[in-house]
């Protein structure tokens, strides 16, 4: 069981591992800048948020955004590449792994891959700022890392597999992913939106995943209402991408 999804993932690994120096050094810079720039940068001019100091505030958000980041981009690059220019999917297709596999396989990958940036990117945080948590937080954080990468994984997997130009992938993450991840409080409290939006924007998957993961990382707290939100868009993505990918390897 699972046979065929553990070696897509382990094969996934082996390719990440040839480049995986350059591929860290590519995905530190973004989130770092902007942590230069917004936490270190404005700690001055911005009064603590909720009562925690704002580079505190905003480390744990960069954290999760390059690690549910690097999910989507691993899936969606992965599938589309293997696809269009390897067609290493239609050698998979004519052996016992199935669909399942596949998608499972590739959300293994995100995750792996997803973990692994963000840890990169919390290790460099660690060392040039006073940022710190406490160890007995850091499982209930990677419970919300592991349902977040699961659901971008599963998104990048479907963009990976219906898009057929590679800079529509470009454009739909800078179109939907980005501003999604921006709006959800990373660098700002949720309490600054006005009650109208407040309402939409709380159930959001992205918010639960940057609200419930900060929770989760300071005050060691699970959020029920993240958890659930997260638990069935995880769910919902699963079968989206299942389903989109059968239907197309069967065109």
């Amino acid at each position: 069981m699972f046979r065929g999804a553990i070696a897509i993932f382990w094969r996934d690994l082996l390719v990440l591992r040839r480049s995986l120096f350059s591929e860290l050094l590519a995905v530190i810079a973004y989130p770092l800048t902007l942590y230069l720039a917004f936490g270190i940068g404005l700690r001055g001019y911005i009064a603590d948020v909720d009562g925690v100091p704002y580079a505190l505030f905003i480390a744990p958000g960069l954290i999760s955004m390059t690690a549910v980041s690097a999910a989507f981009n691993d899936s969606a690059w992965s599938v589309w590449f293997h696809r269009r220019v390897q067609r290493t999917i239609e050698e998979y297709r004519v052996t016992p792994i199935t669909v399942y596999d596949i998608v499972i396989g590739k959300i293994f990958s995100g995750f792996a891959q997803g973990t692994l940036k963000g840890l990169a990117v919390a290790f460099v945080i660690f060392i040039l700022t006073p940022f710190r948590f406490p160890p007995a937080h850091l499982l209930a954080y990677l419970f919300f890392i592991f349902l977040g990468s699961m659901v971008f994984s599963c998104v990048g997997t479907i963009c990976g597999t219906m898009i057929d130009k590679p800079e529509n992938i470009g454009r739909v993450e800078a179109v939907v992913i980005v501003p999604l991840i921006f709006m959800s409080g990373i660098f700002f409290p949720l309490s600054s939106y006005p009650k109208a939006a407040f309402a939409a924007i709380s159930i959001l998957p992205t918010t639960a995943i940057f609200e419930g993961a900060r929770q989760a990382l300071l005050n060691g707290k699970l959020a029920p209402l993240s958890i659930i939100i997260l638990l069935v868009t995880a769910v919902i993505a699963f079968a989206a991408a299942t389903l989109t990918f059968n239907r197309k390897m069967s065109e």
